[in-house]
């Protein structure tokens, strides 16, 4: 069997990208051999068909080519998954200034979200990642790599900059 053959089936089965370490395990061979192999079944993807080998979440994924999405969407016709206002400011705080806490979230605000840190956190998009060393030990938040995969980043680093405050 081809390595690039192994790891298209491994990709194939899995609904979330596959970090190199993992693959790596998996095939048994070592990170470079999967990384030339990966390299293969990208550029075979990428010559045709509607598959795709995408980087995603510090990991690799198969997805679908972005020339078939209507036909996809059409099939699926999934209900909207679109966030509020109200919870795209909150991700933008907690992406930009992890860790944060819920005090300060309502500081930059000026409104509490309570109500969307909750929903957030039950959507896999934020999760708690300590506590601050103050009065209370309030919780600190960040970003999930369900935030990563939503939003189609592979890093944080891919965030845009900042604007610049006026």
């Amino acid at each position: 069997m081809r390595p690039s053959d192994i790891l298209q089936a491994l990709l194939f089965v899995v609904d979330a990208p596959l970090s190199l370490e993992t693959l790596s395990e998996v095939v048994g061979e070592p990170p470079e051999a999967v990384e030339r192999a990966l390299q293969v079944l990208e550029s075979e993807l990428a010559e045709r068909g509607a598959i795709q080998l995408v980087r995603l979440a510090g990991g690799y994924q198969l997805a679908t080519k972005p020339d078939y999405a209507p036909y996809i969407t059409r099939l699926l016709n999934p209900p909207p998954k679109r966030l509020s206002r109200a919870a795209l400011e909150v991700l933008a705080i907690v992406a930009y200034e992890q860790p944060v806490t819920q005090a300060q979230i309502d500081a930059l605000r000026g409104v509490d979200s309570s109500h969307t840190v909750r929903q957030l956190l039950a959507r896999g998009l934020i999760e708690e990642v300590g506590r601050k060393d103050a009065p209370g030990k309030p919780i600190l938040y960040g970003t999930t790599q369900q935030f990563l995969h939503y939003f189609g980043l592979n890093s944080l680093d891919e965030l845009p900059e900042q604007p610049e405050a006026g």
